[in-house]
């Protein structure tokens, strides 16, 4: 049976012309609740999960939203490629509104990391994150999405704040003369923990605003934001619909072995709660 693909995005993203729409499952976490109810059923041929990543009606703030609950629900139900829907904001003039980018490489300004790993309570774990995207899947989609006629910007670094709030002047300023390409709230947390599941995760980041280090734009505000995101969510579900068919049936990619290597706690000493936790992503070495 081909692995399933998960999509974290918008609360209406699932409405994809061509989603067969199967059922809805609340996923019980070790971590807590995910951010909504998955919503599964296929598209292209293929076991699709959407999971919208701020509750349907936009009811989570970027740093409230449960991570780990997310990835750890995905897994579970066997996703082992994952396309995350994302709206950012642009840090070069080149990169328009409406204009999509897909990142190949992150910047953490976070705070809160330890909610940003699934090791620890006894398990070591390091995974190698120097390529933190997979090049397979970013590939599918932006072949996928030059096919559509969108204005692609192929590769790019995405720096993640914590929000919820906009960025200063100044800081908009610093994260331009460091060299981002766009600026999010939630996207590295999921990428990381992507890296940990073993999962191939890819970015289709979706741009709304300059920021507000273009003194003559308008600064951003979530106003400005929603028209520019109407329209990309229009082609965003387009890109999904050709995409997802180009994804493999099976998890051969390197990512799918990221965990080789990398835990370094010898197996009989993981304390029998946290290896239960842990159970869908350590299944193969148990």
């Amino acid at each position: 049976m081909a692995a399933a693909i998960g999509i974290i995005g918008g609360s209406g993203l699932y409405e994809i012309e061509g989603f067969e729409k199967s059922e809805e499952r609340r996923v019980e976490t070790p971590y807590g609740e995910p951010s909504d109810a998955l919503v599964g059923g296929m598209l292209g041929g293929r076991q699709v999960w959407f999971l919208p990543r701020h509750g349907r009606g936009h009811r989570i703030l970027p740093h409230e939203i449960n991570h780990r609950a997310n990835l750890w629900a995905l897994r579970s139900l066997d996703v082992r490629f994952l396309i995350c829907v994302t709206a950012v904001g642009s840090l070069r003039e080149a990169y328009a509104p409406r204009d999509v980018v897909l990142p190949d490489q992150y910047f953490d300004r976070t705070s809160r990391r330890e909610h940003h790993t699934f090791f620890g309570k006894g398990i070591a774990g390091h995974v190698s994150f120097g390529d933190p995207v997979s090049e397979g899947m970013r590939q599918i989609l932006r072949d996928a999405a030059i096919a559509e006629g969108a204005t692609v910007h192929d590769r790019g670094t995405y720096v993640n704040m914590d929000g919820p709030a906009f960025s200063t002047r100044a800081e908009s300023e610093a994260n331009r003369q460091l060299g981002f390409d766009v600026i999010g709230m939630t996207n590295l947390p999921e990428a990381k923990l992507a890296r940990e599941a073993e999962i191939a995760s890819a970015t289709l980041a979706m741009v709304t605003d300059y920021d507000c280090w273009k003194i003559e734009e308008d600064a951003v505000s979530a106003e400005s934001v929603m028209g520019h995101l109407k329209a990309n969510v229009a082609l965003a579900k387009r890109v999904l619909a050709k995409a997802v068919p180009a994804v493999p049936e099976e998890p051969e990619w390197p990512e799918h072995q990221s965990l080789d290597g990398a835990i370094m706690t010898p197996r009989e000493f993981w304390p029998e709660s946290t290896t239960d936790m842990l159970r869908p992503l350590l299944g193969r070495f148990l």
